[in-house]
C-alpha cells in the first residue's frame, strides 16, 4: 500500500459525518466557566507542541513566520491537477486540499447560522473574529508571525499542520534537502506518526487554551472524536507514506495498522494529559475550568433516549462500583486500544489497565482527591507514550492483524457496555484494520457489510443500544477469515 487508500467502506459515511462536525465545526476553543475550587500541581513538557494563548501550536515558539497556502499553489510545486509518481511528492497536494479537504472550509463554517447562534449563546462575539474560534478554524497566529500573504479566511491550511514555512520554504525544494534539516527550520515532523497524531489532536481533542468543554457542548457544539487512520483516509490523503528522505513509498501493505495503533496510543496519552489539566484546574493561559468537567465522562449515560425502567439495558447492567446516578468516565480512548497494548508490551499494558481502572473510579466519584487523580493521569499518559514510541517502527503481518481484529470483535460485551463512544472507536478500528487486512487477504463482502451495520447502529447516539451493538460485534467476529 502506498499510504493512500482508494476508498473507505460505505460505512464511512459515519466517519465523514464526524469529520464534517468534528473537523470543521468542532474545532472551536472556549472560555470555560469559572471554577469554584482548584487542585495543586503544574503541567510540564507540553509548551513545544501545545497551544499557547489559544493559538495554533505549530512551532509558535520558534517565531518563524507563516507565509500562507498561496506559496504552495504553483503547478510546478503542489498545485498540479494530476498526481505524479516520478517526483518525491505528488505535486497536487494544494489542489487536493482546496477542492476536497474539509479543512479548507473550516473558516466559512463560522459564518453559518449554527455557529452564529452558538457564539451568541456563549457571549463570545462574532465567531469569525473571535480568537477562541479562529484558533482551530483558521491559521490565526500572532501578528509578528503573519506573512504578507497569510489570510485567515483560507481556513486550516498547509502551515496549520506543517509549521511556519518562512525558513524552510526555499530549502525544501532543493534536490539534496534533508528532512531533519527542514524540521530544524520549523517543519513539523509529520513523518513521525506520534508527532502527526499530536498535531491533529491539538484541535481534535484539545490543548491548553483550546477546550471544547461541557459549556460548549450545551451551546450546540458536537463532541470531539478521533481515529488517525480513518480520519486521514476521509481527509483525503494528499501524501504518500515514505520514510524520511526516501524516494520510494514504505513497502508495507499493513501500514494502516501501524497508523491506527500509534494514533490510538497518542490519543490516549493526550487525553490523560487533558484530564490531568482539568483535575489541576489548568486549562491554559487565562483559562479556568469547572469540576467535574463532564466532557471527560460518557455523554450518553445521561443524554440518552428514555425508556421504561423494565426496558433499560443500562439499569439492567447496573452501575459497577460507582454511585447510581453518577456518570462514568469515558473509556473510549482505551477500551479498544488495550487489545493492542497487551501484545505490544504485556507488563506496561497490565499497569496501564490498573491505572485506567483507578482513574475511572476516581472520575466517577465526581469530587475525588484531584491531586491523586492528576498523578494517576500522569502515569497513564507516560505509559501510553512509551507504547506509542514502541509501536513507531512496528510492522504487522496478516496473522497479527487478523488476531487483533478477532480480539476487538470478540470483546462485544466489554466494548458495547462501555458506551456509544467506545462502540464508535470499535467500528472505526475494525474498519481501518479490515481495509489494511484486505490488501493481503482480499475483499470480504460479508465482513465489510457487518462493519457497515456497526456504523449504522451508531447513527443516532441517543438511541444507542448496547445489546444490539454487542450482537452485531459477534456477527462481525464470525465473518473474520
Amino acid at each position: 500500500m502506498s499510504g493512500m487508500k482508494d476508498s473507505r467502506l460505505g460505512a464511512s459515511r459515519k466517519v465523514a459525518a464526524l469529520l464534517s462536525l468534528a473537523v470543521l465545526f468542532a474545532r472551536v476553543a472556549t472560555v470555560p466557566a469559572q471554577s469554584t475550587s482548584a487542585a495543586g500541581g503544574s503541567s510540564s513538557g507540553q509548551v513545544g507542541r501545545m497551544l499557547q494563548a489559544a493559538e495554533i501550536p505549530a512551532n509558535v515558539s520558534s517565531g518563524y513566520k507563516y507565509v500562507g497556502p498561496g506559496s504552495c499553489s504553483a503547478s510546478a510545486c503542489h498545485g498540479g491537477i494530476q498526481a505524479r509518481d516520478t517526483t518525491k511528492v505528488l505535486q497536487n497536494e494544494y489542489s487536493t486540499w482546496i477542492v476536497q479537504d474539509r479543512h479548507a472550509r473550516a473558516y466559512s463554517v463560522l459564518k453559518q447560522p449554527l455557529a452564529q447562534r452558538m457564539a451568541k449563546t456563549l457571549k463570545i462575539g462574532d465567531p469569525t473574529r473571535e480568537q477562541k474560534c479562529l484558533a482551530c478554524h483558521a491559521l490565526s497566529v500572532p501578528a509578528a508571525q503573519r506573512g504578507s500573504q497569510l489570510d485567515i479566511t483560507e481556513g486550516v491550511s498547509c502551515e496549520s499542520c506543517h509549521g511556519p514555512a518562512e525558513m524552510w520554504l526555499g530549502p525544501h525544494i532543493e534536490a539534496k534537502a534533508e528532512h531533519a534539516k527542514m524540521v530544524s527550520l520549523g517543519l513539523v515532523d509529520n513523518k513521525n506518526l506520534a508527532v502527526r497524531s499530536e498535531q491533529c489532536l491539538t484541535c481534535h481533542l484539545g490543548a491548553p487554551g483550546v477546550e471544547v468543554d461541557h459549556e460548549m457542548l450545551a451551546a450546540g457544539h458536537p463532541d470531539l472524536t478521533f481515529e488517525l487512520d480513518s480520519f486521514s483516509s476521509i481527509e483525503p490523503p494528499h501524501w504518500v507514506e515514505k520514510a524520511p528522505d526516501a524516494k520510494e513509498p514504505i513497502n508495507d501493505k499493513l501500514i494502516g495498522v501501524r497508523i491506527w495503533s500509534i494514533g490510538q496510543a497518542t490519543q490516549l496519552e493526550e487525553s490523560l494529559k487533558r484530564l490531568a489539566r482539568h483535575a489541576r484546574n489548568q486549562a491554559g493561559p487565562g483559562y479556568t475550568t469547572v469540576w467535574p468537567e463532564y466532557t471527560e465522562m460518557d455523554c450518553m449515560s445521561c443524554h440518552h433516549s428514555l425508556t421504561k425502567p423494565d426496558d433499560s439495558w443500562r439499569q439492567k447492567d447496573g452501575y459497577g462500583g460507582r454511585r447510581p446516578g453518577n456518570p462514568p468516565y469515558n473509556p473510549s480512548r482505551y477500551v479498544v486500544f488495550r487489545h493492542l497494548a497487551k501484545s505490544a508490551d504485556p507488563a506496561a499494558a497490565a499497569e496501564l489497565d490498573t491505572t485506567l481502572t483507578q482513574i475511572s473510579a476516581l472520575v466517577a466519584e465526581l469530587q475525588p482527591d484531584r491531586t491523586a487523580l492528576a498523578a494517576k493521569c500522569d502515569r497513564g499518559a507516560q505509559l501510553a507514550g512509551e507504547l506509542a514510541r514502541k509501536m513507531r517502527d512496528t510492522t504487522y503481518d496478516r496473522a497479527q492483524t487478523e488476531k487483533l481484529m478477532r480480539e476487538i470483535a470478540s470483546d462485544s460485551e466489554g466494548v458495547s457496555l462501555s458506551g456509544e463512544r467506545s462502540a464508535e472507536q470499535a467500528a472505526m478500528a475494525l474498519d481501518s484494520l479490515y481495509l489494511a487486512y484486505a490488501n493481503l487477504a482480499g475483499p470480504n463482502a460479508e465482513l465489510k457489510g457487518d462493519i457497515e451495520e456497526m456504523y449504522r447502529l451508531l447513527d443516532n447516539p441517543s438511541a444507542y443500544s448496547a445489546p444490539k451493538f454487542a450482537a452485531q460485534m459477534k456477527k462481525t467476529e464470525a465473518a473474520i477469515r
